[in-house]
């Protein structure tokens, strides 16, 4: 028969599993509901009115800390605090994307934790043109009252170019 302190050890152990277990899935569900806001931006190839694009930008920057950190690169700039995230998000330099966060790689520490995302987005810039864009986020999120937050996220893209020329020149 197992002793009280062996079951009590299991039991702890086994919490910290599914409590691990969960936060990934609730990690998941934060990166997609980014991606569905971020891709909300935009209807029929064109951005969303003003007022609309104000509410999903706001939703979008609700995502992060309060002190959270959108690194969108050399290219896309970077925004600290959820004020400068919202009117980042509110200024698309796109006319359309649709985001594909794959292949995560998810580690949780308790409060903290870290993924790398692949990104595959098919994307049109302001002069029409359609686009794949392919790269990863490294992202670092932060349980703040039961909830999980971005405190970091820093986009790093592999290539876009033009669909029609495809990808054949680029080497990575």
């Amino acid at each position: 028969m197992a002793s009280i302190e062996a079951l009590e050890a299991q039991v702890r152990a086994l919490s910290v599993r599914l409590d691990a277990a969960e936060s990934v899935q609730a990690i998941q569900n934060l990166k997609s509901c980014y991606a569905s806001l971020v891709d909300a931006r935009f209807s029929k190839g064109a951005r969303v009115p003003a007022e609309r694009m104000a509410e999903v930008a706001a939703e979008i920057a609700g995502l992060f800390s309060e002190d959270g950190v959108w690194d969108g690169g050399p290219t896309l700039g970077v925004a600290t605090g959820r004020e400068e995230i919202a009117a980042r998000m509110r200024e698309p330099t796109l006319v359309f994307s649709w985001h594909f966060f794959v292949k995560p790689r998810i580690e949780v520490h308790g409060e903290v934790a870290k993924a790398r995302w692949d990104i595959l987005s098919p994307c049109t810039t302001k002069d029409g043109t359609p686009h794949w864009m392919v790269g990863y986020e490294d992202d670092e999120y932060q349980r703040i009252d039961g909830v999980w937050l971005h405190t970091r996220m820093k986009l790093k893209s592999v290539f876009m170019t033009p669909h029609d020329q495809g990808w054949d020149d680029i080497w990575f």
